[in-house]
């Protein structure tokens, strides 16, 4: 087997776990604090579970930007190895927690030391082929989209079955065993001499450098709103269900088939797309899945009934698929030589912000204009960023 497949085969089973593990938590996460950590007054529970939840993508916000830089200094496989094994001791950590401050913390240090996502797809867009790229983009985020699908549906399964401390440990195992994967089986052909001889630019330096190139801030335009797009709903979406469904009901498991519901089309069609952009242009892919995304909102906000909501977000995650690797595979086409990592750190702050700020905004948003006129913000927001992209990207092609 030709080595880009074997490191696309490994880093797609570290994207799987990093991200499992990343969600892992969101189904227990109240009662791990209520009843391994003590706390009992259901305020305080809430807040402390958005507070914990927030405090991994604060600090990966931050600190991404420094990793990539050390990456394109040093290699993408050593910051691969030394987020994996990293996060593998701190997941583990998090099930000796005995107060809330202490998992705030470790969520914090976990957000601090991460970086496998963006220095896993800057190696891929290293060592793949590049009439290849497309469809390794799209695979490598298809490994990313299963873990966040599947990581709270495995998280609530384990609560059941092995309690909530227990998780935490299988979960470190699972990370520690992929970044032994990528240590014997990854390979990178990575020039330290080279690397050392280039002019060395701060994090805000090379920023400002990136900032000047329009088609990269495009890109980074699309990752937000992705992830704003898909994340201002979340919170909202199990009364919207309760709305429609019209009980209270089986109402957790329909707002959890509803939430997969544009993950699992996601996961299908991200390698397909980048297959496609591999043979007609990731501009065209891009283009064509913002506009699709814009529109498959609509029917979300005119949902009559569960299936109805059900099917327009499948429909939205088929259009999804092609944003990420189309974003992925343009990053490494306009970002300068020597800076690919440091680009792709960029890129994951932005999905980060995203991460952030669209819990936060949907839910203050949603009551002015309930959560129908949010899916309709999203689509118009979608829209105007697929002109964007249009007239950086497609319009001087």
């Amino acid at each position: 087997m030709e080595q880009w497949k074997k490191n696309l085969i490994v880093l797609w089973f570290g994207q799987f776990l990093v991200m499992a593990g990343m969600t892992m938590i969101i189904p227990f996460l109240t009662l791990y604090l209520q009843f391994e950590l003590g706390l009992s007054d259901p305020h305080e529970i809430g807040v402390w579970a958005g507070v914990i939840f927030a405090g991994n993508f604060v600090t990966a916000f931050i600190f991404q930007p420094i990793w990539g830089k050390l990456s394109d200094r040093y290699g993408r496989k050593m910051m691969l190895l030394r987020s994996g094994f990293g996060m593998a001791i701190v997941m583990v950590l998090m099930g000796f927690a005995t107060s809330p401050w202490h998992l705030l913390f470790l969520r914090m240090l976990n957000g601090t030391i991460s970086g496998f996502n963006p220095a896993s797809i800057a190696l891929i867009s290293a060592t793949t082929p590049k009439e290849r790229m497309g469809f390794a983009m799209g695979s490598i985020q298809s490994g990313a989209m299963a873990g966040t699908i599947l990581g709270p549906f495995m998280g609530g399964l384990l609560a059941d079955a092995v309690g909530f401390r227990p998780i935490f440990y299988i979960t470190g195992a699972l990370l520690f065993i992929a970044s032994l994967l990528a240590l014997f089986v990854v390979k990178e052909s990575f020039d330290l001499a080279k690397a050392a001889s280039r002019v060395q630019t701060s994090v805000i330096a090379g920023f400002k450098r990136i900032s000047r190139i329009p088609q990269l801030m495009a890109l980074f335009g699309v990752t937000f709103l992705i992830q704003f797009a898909s994340m201002s709903p979340m919170t909202l979406l199990p009364l919207y269900v309760q709305e429609l469904h019209g009980s209270v009901l089986n109402i957790a498991f329909l707002a959890g088939f509803v939430g997969s519901a544009a993950g699992l089309s996601n996961m299908i069609a991200s390698p397909l797309l980048g297959k496609l952009s591999d043979r007609i242009g990731a501009e065209r892919v891009l283009a064509v899945s913002l506009v699709g995304a814009a529109l498959a909102f609509i029917p979300q906000a005119l949902a009559e009934s569960v299936w109805q909501l059900f099917w327009a977000r499948f429909g939205l995650g088929l259009f999804l698929g092609g944003l990420i690797p189309a974003v992925n595979a343009l990053i490494r086409t306009y970002t300068p030589d020597g800076m690919e990592s440091r680009a792709y750190s960029f890129n994951t702050s932005t999905l980060s912000l995203g991460n952030m700020i669209g819990p936060i905004t949907g839910g203050a948003l949603s009551g002015y204009i309930g959560i129908q006129g949010l899916f309709l913000v999203s689509g118009a927001l979608m829209l105007l960023n697929g002109l964007w992209v249009w007239q950086t990207l497609l319009r001087h092609k």
